[in-house]
């Protein structure tokens, strides 16, 4: 396999000299732009091992970073250096992503706020000057809609501010949407009528309703999980068989308060019999074997023990 980025006797020597201080400090005067000299704090100045940055980059690590203070209090300045002596296109994202993992690994100091990292680029090559662009929006196809989505406010999906009635518009989305809105803050068999409405649409597998449903009993508040389900189970045509064979387990294995007590953890050997019965079902009517685990709470040897033995 090909070595990336291998050092070669020109990044050794540099690195060499970087290593030094006073030497760095130098170079960073010179090559930095005065906004961020303002920033920096050149007596604090430590270099830090290669340690620092993500285990993954270590071979992409030809280069020097420094941590110092800045005059925004808590906050630092990472100065990344990489030693380049042969070109390419895509040298902007290896600084960026060396950048990222500075950060992350700032973050996992204990640190609750980014770190500046302001990287440079030293070029020695043969070809001058450098002839690609150090801007990492560059290294996209289109720089023009990389722009647009890496600089502005990520689109945030915020289900709580959404009326009901609008996420019922939302076809295959609408179930998961309703449910995750009002899984903290009401009963809901208060959503009985919205549930039955969404999967009248006919658009939804066994699977998906059952693994929501789940959801609902672990997670949510129903009073009576049982007849909640059983009421859903009448009103839906297609899904009825799946409903009301998972009403059935609720009531085998004895579910109090719409949580999977029995299911999760402690069963008594009636209870895992059951539990048995009702996972061999599942999987004959065509459930994928992980929903039917999610939803019986067996382990996976009692899984492959499923067509081995009777229950």
């Amino acid at each position: 396999m090909t070595k990336k980025f291998t050092p070669t006797p020109h990044d050794a020597v540099f690195k060499q000299f970087l290593s030094e201080k006073e030497a760095a400090k130098d170079f960073f005067e010179i090559w930095l732009p005065d906004e961020i000299k303002a920033l920096c704090d050149f007596t604090t100045m430590k270099m830090e091992s290669g340690s620092f940055v993500d285990e993954g980059m270590k071979g992409y690590q030809n280069d020097i970073l420094y941590s110092l203070s800045t005059d925004k209090g808590k906050g630092y300045l990472y100065v990344l250096i990489e030693a380049q002596s042969t070109r390419d296109k895509l040298s902007a994202w290896r600084l960026m992503r060396y950048s990222m993992a500075a950060m992350q690994k700032h973050l996992d100091a204990g640190n609750k706020t980014l770190p500046l990292v302001f990287p440079v680029l030293f070029y020695m090559g043969k070809k001058s000057p450098y002839p690609h662009s150090t801007h990492w929006l560059n290294c996209f196809e289109d720089r023009g809609l990389a722009e647009r989505i890496y600089t502005q406010p990520f689109r945030l999906a915020d289900v709580t501010t959404l009326e009901d009635g609008e996420i019922l518009q939302h076809r295959r989305m609408a179930l998961l949407e309703l449910l995750q809105k009002h899984i903290r803050r009401r009963d809901m068999s208060e959503l009985l009528n919205e549930i039955v409405a969404i999967l009248s649409y006919n658009e939804y597998t066994d699977n998906q309703v059952m693994t929501m449903m789940n959801y609902l009993i672990q997670e949510g508040n129903a009073t009576n999980p049982k007849q909640f389900i059983t009421e859903i189970a009448k009103q839906s045509e297609k899904h009825e068989g799946a409903l009301m064979t998972m009403a059935q387990q609720i009531e085998e294995i004895g579910i109090q308060k719409g949580k999977l007590e029995g299911i999760q953890e402690g069963m008594q050997e009636g209870e895992k019999k059951a539990s048995l019965k009702i996972a061999r079902h599942l999987l004959e009517s065509g459930m994928e074997r992980q929903s039917v685990r999610q939803i019986t709470g067996l382990s996976e040897t009692e899984m492959k023990s499923l067509f081995q033995d009777s229950p």
